[in-house]
């Protein structure tokens, strides 16, 4: 039954995760939900009896594991997981320190593999659940200045969870990859989006880029953050989900212009690079 499906959710403050959040809990569905800040989290979301509010270091193997153990003791299951921590990183790949670079990605991957990880057993042993790791339509298509690494980040996720995907269809498990656009979220705000400590100024394009980011995308989004979850929770409900599930119309625009790049440079180039195997004997 759709109204018994018990939803865990990272990220869950502010954001997409916040709106999914309140959507699911206003629907009358059971939530665990996780935050760095307790606090943070109980006051944006409120109190609510079928609310499990959880603070969790993301990257602290036995932070998820307690979580997701206090959320079996709770509910007795879980069945729709989101990754949906994360946040944006703007800088040249030459600004960008090594160890803020390895920051991003220990967030926005290791952090998901962490929770999948520690979830599987209990879908496993369920023989049911569906995984939805939030990546971005810059997943899809790295054509970003400036958002090199950000990029990179959201790819991996792409790269496994496909792969996911694959490894626990037979289980009844199912994954879904969510690639939004543009969405009014506070991404683009001060302490969702890192700056490099140390930029280069020859780089004009990635400061245009910043500048952009900062001062006239920031809510200024056309994508509503009430109608992505609406298809999110959707997509939990379907008994043939999307392994891509791309999110507005920008998201489509960019997604097909990458498409069609892939596809051109294919074309352009078959003759020669599909000439590559051993010569066959005797011809």
């Amino acid at each position: 039954m759709e109204n018994q499906k018990v939803w865990f959710v990272t990220g869950a403050s502010k954001g997409l995760g916040l709106t999914l959040v309140k959507t699911l809990l206003n629907s009358g569905l059971s939530v665990a939900a996780t935050s760095r800040s307790l606090n943070d989290l109980i006051n944006a979301v409120g109190e609510h009896e079928n609310f499990l509010p959880l603070a969790v270091d993301l990257i602290d193997e036995s932070s998820v594991e307690a979580a997701v153990s206090q959320t079996i003791s709770k509910f007795g299951q879980v069945d729709v997981v989101v990754n949906n921590a994360g946040y944006g990183m703007l800088g040249a790949l030459e600004e960008l320190s090594d160890k803020e670079s390895r920051q991003n990605f220990d967030v926005n991957v290791f952090g998901s593999l962490n929770v999948i990880r520690k979830v599987l057993p209990q879908l496993r042993k369920q023989q049911s659940g569906h995984i939805f790791n939030i990546s971005s339509i810059g997943g899809f298509s790295g054509n970003f200045p400036g958002f090199g690494i950000y990029c990179a980040t959201k790819f991996a996720v792409v790269g496994f969870t496909e792969s996911l995907a694959a490894e626990v269809k037979s289980m009844g498990i199912k994954a879904t990859i969510v690639e939004p656009g543009y969405f009014r979220t506070a991404f683009l705000t001060e302490g969702s989006l890192a700056v490099p400590n140390k930029p280069i100024d020859a780089y004009k394009e990635v400061r245009d880029s910043q500048a952009a980011h900062q001062n006239d995308i920031n809510n200024q989004q056309p994508g509503d953050p009430a109608k992505a979850v609406e298809v999110i929770i959707e997509a939990s409900k379907s008994e043939n989900p999307p392994l891509h599930l791309f999110l507005g119309p920008d998201a489509y625009q960019i997604a097909d212009a990458k498409i069609a790049d892939v596809q051109r440079d294919m074309a352009n180039w078959k003759y020669l690079a599909t000439a590559t195997n051993f010569d066959e004997v005797g011809a």
